[in-house]
């Protein structure tokens, strides 16, 4: 079946990426001053097992992307449905994301998020420009896995759980 829109459909394009879900990270650094800086992410994958290589995808217009630019090390964060308050506040106004309790300082001194299901600290191996964004490879020198909790996701711009097997 054909498209009515064209391939470059900027409106298509986006309606089809609300349609995928995605499993929701916090990704924590700060900025050469030292105040944290952290976001939401869907675009956290597995690069590599051997080495341990994640990515994610942000873009250079983004209040963080001094900070990421500028530092050598990053935490991923894991979030679980309990923690759909965090995300909330990682994709909240940039200076109410580390107001508050729901994080301490971790290693070299980046800001770690309580109670996650997990977090990688990673050093950054890899910045690559696409665009106005950014392609970000870490690779994983330390983590600590949390608690289990269903994971969170978000899908048609909405934070969700998962549903019943298929």
């Amino acid at each position: 079946m054909q498209s009515e829109h064209p391939a470059d459909d900027v409106a298509a394009f986006k309606q089809a990426f609300r349609r995928h879900a995605a499993g929701v990270a916090g990704i924590t650094a700060r900025r050469p001053d030292g105040v944290p800086v952290g976001f939401t992410a869907t675009s956290v994958a597995s690069l590599a097992a051997v080495p341990p290589l994640v990515s994610f995808n942000m873009a250079r217009i983004a209040s963080a992307w001094p900070a990421v630019e500028a530092t050598d090390h990053v935490v991923v964060h894991m979030l679980g449905a309990r923690n759909r308050a965090v995300a909330e506040r990682l994709a909240g106004p940039q200076d109410e994301r580390f107001a508050g309790d729901h994080w301490a300082p971790g290693p070299l001194g980046l800001p770690l998020l309580n109670d996650v299901t997990a977090w990688m600290l990673g050093r950054i191996v890899e910045r690559v420009h696409v665009a106005d964004n950014a392609v970000i490879v870490v690779q994983v020198e330390d983590g600590e896995l949390g608690a289990e909790d269903e994971p969170l996701l978000y899908h048609e711009r909405a934070y969700r759980i998962l549903g019943e097997h298929v």
